[in-house]
């Protein structure tokens, strides 16, 4: 159990989503068009109904609005959102 748990970690780890950009000094992402992430509470919020949800990516937490900055470069694409339980591996 422990070698399962221990090789599914690994694998996480080893996974880059995110890349600095030299030219915008920001976040975009990665070769691969793929995006693996954590839905989080952002604690630190104002925001007048509670506090808003980000998201976990490569460690960083990572605000909607600066997700959809990294998302404009595929405008006009469709894309495909699931949502998995956190026990579940993402594929």
């Amino acid at each position: 159990m422990f070698g399962k748990l221990f090789e599914r970690m690994r694998r996480a780890l080893s996974r880059k989503h995110l890349q600095r950009s030299d030219t915008t000094n920001s976040w975009r992402i990665s070769k691969g068009n793929v995006v693996r992430a954590k839905i989080d509470s952002n604690l630190e919020s104002d925001d007048d109904y509670g506090h808003q949800s980000l998201i976990v990516i490569d460690g960083k937490e990572i605000k909607w609005d600066e997700f959809g900055r990294m998302l404009m470069t595929y405008e006009g694409c469709n894309f495909k959102l699931e949502i998995f339980d956190r026990s579940d591996e993402i594929p």
